[in-house]
């Protein structure tokens, strides 16, 4: 199997993203195929005893098992690791897997993380109890305060971990101010970059160390398969990443990586083109609202109090915001209910447009209090604006409004 100019990084390095993410990391075999090949297999054969010894010592470069290396995972973490501006990348089984693995593989008993309160229930629930359970500490703040990561400071801190934009508040962290602190400490920054992509933010411009994703959002961006990846240097990649990976296997399946590979093929253009989407569907939910029926959460609108922020960091500021309606859980019900275009749904970052009920669903295990302090009520919705026409989506929702009475 040769290597094409695709993972040249004298070449690669010159090119620009869109021609990165169509490009980048690209192998063919003796067959010269267009389109990346699926390699279906969980071993390999070598031509001698010394070959196979050789590459299991690191003397030698090649695959061994499919757990460490495959050809098609091996493209996909090419690639992305060329959009990000990273080093190096490893696929994971999923977002969440990636989460873990970007901790747990540089964290000890004894040691101590920084979270954000805004996030994934799920980020959240690593934080509130899996890390607690081997002997972490942790202390979770309000991520847009500053002044808080400073002060949340310890000996012992190992690891900055949070999301910008979060899930689902839409908090947007200062990534300069933030990253720069962790870097001044000797602290690790792990930023989980999935509402945004590299499309439309690149964390590592801004000093983080780590950036980990669910590519099951934007980068497959239609709703089919599951996958995770973190990027970083190759010191961390190589050395604290993959030791970790290799003997607990969240391995990504070459059959979800050539999906995700295709994905990002048209990356760029799914999340500009649902960015713009989403503003205009934001402006119009922001006017409904402001007669006294609740508000909205947009970074990508000059309510959000950090929108000056947000437009420094980000190209554009994505698919994804959220509303509260001061009706509460009956009036989000009915509001879903009515829905006839848009799909009740959990996922985020799809090519079709999708809302959902954090309260109930992907933040149901946190409990009220810590819903509250978070700023989750009963009320809030979460939208993922597709790329239907955003004039659909508006009279589908104002319609719905309506017959919810809101």
């Amino acid at each position: 199997m040769k290597k094409t100019t695709g993972t040249d990084r004298s070449i690669t390095s010159k090119w620009r993203p869109a021609t990165q993410a169509v490009r980048g990391g690209t192998w063919r075999s003796e067959h010269g195929e267009t389109s990346e090949a699926l390699f279906l297999s969980s071993g390999y054969t070598y031509d001698d005893a010394q070959t196979v010894a050789d590459r299991f010592a690191g003397e030698a470069h090649g695959m061994t098992y499919s757990r460490l290396q495959n050809p098609t995972v091996a493209m996909l973490e090419e690639r992305i690791a060329l959009m990000e501006g990273a080093e190096a990348c490893r696929a994971q089984a999923s977002g969440m897997a990636a989460m873990t693995t970007a901790l747990l593989c540089q964290l000890s008993a004894g040691d101590h993380v920084v979270g954000a309160r805004a996030a994934f229930g799920s980020c959240r629930w690593l934080l509130d109890h899996l890390c607690p359970r081997f002997g972490i500490e942790v202390s979770v703040i309000d991520s847009t305060d500053n002044a808080a990561w400073e002060a949340a400071i310890r000996p012992n801190t190992k690891v900055f971990f949070f999301e910008t934009p979060a899930n689902p508040t839409l908090d947007i962290v200062d990534l300069a101010h933030v990253c720069g602190l962790a870097r001044a400490h000797g602290i690790t920054s792990v930023v989980d970059n999935a509402f945004a992509t590299s499309a439309l933010q690149r964390p590592l411009d801004f000093g983080a160390d780590v950036v980990a994703y669910s590519a099951t959002k934007l980068m497959d961006g239609q709703g089919r398969v599951l996958a995770g990846a973190v990027c970083g240097t190759e010191q961390f990649i190589n050395e604290v990443l993959l030791p970790f990976q290799r003997n607990t296997g969240p391995n990504l399946s070459p059959f979800n990586a050539w999906v995700v590979h295709k994905g990002l093929e048209t990356l760029d253009l799914r999340a500009r083109r649902q960015s713009e989407n989403a503003l205009e569907v934001g402006r119009f939910v922001e006017g409904r609202l402001s007669r006294g029926a609740g508000r909205v959460m947009h970074p990508g609108l000059p309510s959000h109090p950090r929108h000056a922020m947000a437009m420094q960091q980000m190209a554009m500021t994505g698919p994804i915001f959220a509303f509260d309606l001061n009706g509460g859980r009956e009036a989000a019900f009915a509001f879903l209910d009515a829905l006839e275009l848009v799909d009740i749904s959990n996922n985020i970052g799809d090519a079709r447009s999708l809302l959902c009920h954090p309260a109930s669903t992907t933040h149901a295990n946190m409990g009220e209090e810590a819903r509250l302090e978070m700023g989750i009520g009963q009320g809030m919705l979460r939208i993922n604006v597709g790329l239907e026409d955003p004039l659909d989506v508006i009279e589908d929702l104002a319609q719905a409004f309506d017959r919810a009475g809101i």
